[in-house]
């Protein structure tokens, strides 16, 4: 590997704490996890409960209600069992992760916020701000009237924004690593146009196998899908607008063989001289407690478990293109501990708590 440069303070140095003295009376937020069967709720479930300042609520599922999630997930050593959600029984809290599909979370999303509970979701339900948009991508909308009303949530692009907000939209795990790639770039306009290479494990599937997902179909095999399209690009496509870069990437997808962990390959033409590529990067990045910027390209296995983006740049003087790679784990800093960092935001905590590597 080559070299890495800090940037930020050291994850570990978090500002003191209080000293949580027990639950929502003594004013330890109160947190549930909606669909907690799911790989990501599952994980979302164990950072919440082993959270300094935050207190594990409850767990809910569709589909495996009565089972202990140790039980379901053993390795992340949650004893807390699954029930069916009932929000007389489990709206009485003060914030949620809510990890429905795409579609169905929408609903749960509005009867929570009714009750006034913070939520961050995990769903695309809330990502896209162009209503025409998102029915071309997913169709009728669950909750129209809330539309408008979630924050984008990735803290690197949105961090104050976040601390505001009581909808938060968690981004999907390749436009996280895309746009954490791209940003600087986008914010100099020196995007004119951009290929988006990801390589992705086959947890973003979900737990449920399907033909292309089944290990015999992905042992020792590497196979591009959505070639026709992948509903992440509109999000792409969206926060790159906002930055001044109004392009429309091609995004295209690979499964590995590998559970979890993605590395996104950016191939970028620019609209003018890149300079000092390496210096806008360490400019942009320097205080970012979850981005790496190191000195040769990274891969998944560097970022497994972590809630850190790790970063290699590459000015290719043949071509006069951008190289921009990022590797992180879809389903932490691409899901779950991504959902935790913004939590830490909305609380009016520091961001890191809870994700020490």
């Amino acid at each position: 590997m080559g070299e890495v440069r800090p940037v930020g303070p050291p994850p570990g140095a978090l500002r003191p704490l209080g000293s949580p003295s027990g639950l929502a009376a003594s004013g330890t937020p109160r947190v549930l996890v909606a669909g907690a069967s799911g790989y990501t709720g599952a994980l979302a479930a164990r950072l919440i409960d082993r959270h300094p300042h935050f207190v594990l609520a409850g767990v809910t599922s569709r589909s495996d209600a009565g089972v202990r999630l140790d039980d379901l997930y053993p390795r992340h050593r949650v004893g807390a069992t699954l029930e069916e959600l009932d929000l007389d029984r489990h709206g009485d809290v003060d914030a949620a992760i809510v990890a429905y599909p795409h579609g169905a979370a929408a609903p749960i999303v509005a009867a929570l916020r009714e009750r006034g509970v913070r939520v961050v979701d995990l769903s695309a339900d809330f990502r896209l701000r162009d209503s025409a948009v998102y029915e071309a991508w997913y169709g009728e909308h669950g909750a129209p009237t809330l539309f408008d009303e979630g924050v984008y949530g990735l803290p690197e692009l949105h961090r104050e924004a976040i601390a505001g907000a009581d909808l938060v939209a968690n981004p999907g795990c390749f436009p996280t690593a895309a746009l954490i790639a791209l940003a600087p770039l986008a914010r100099e306009g020196l995007i004119a146009d951009v290929v988006v290479d990801v390589k992705t494990g086959v947890s973003g599937a979900g737990r449920a196998a399907t033909p292309t997902t089944h290990f015999v179909a992905v042992d020792e095999n590497v196979t591009p899908y959505k070639v026709e399209g992948h509903r992440h690009a509109p999000e792409v496509d969206q926060e790159l607008a906002l930055l001044g870069a109004t392009v429309t990437a091609t995004v295209v997808p690979h499964l590995m063989p590998v559970d979890q962990g993605e590395l996104v390959s950016c191939y970028v033409t620019p609209s003018g001289g890149l300079g000092d590529l390496r210096g806008l990067y360490e400019a942009a990045y320097a205080a970012e407690p979850f981005v790496e910027l190191v000195g040769a390209p990274p891969g998944p296995r560097d970022v497994r478990d972590t809630n850190v983006a790790r970063l290699f740049v590459h000015a290719d003087a043949r071509t006069g293109k951008a190289l921009v790679f990022c590797a992180l784990d879809n389903l932490w800093k691409g899901a779950s501990s991504n959902a935790v960092q913004n939590l830490n935001l909305m609380f009016g905590r520091d961001e890191r708590e809870g994700l020490a590597p």
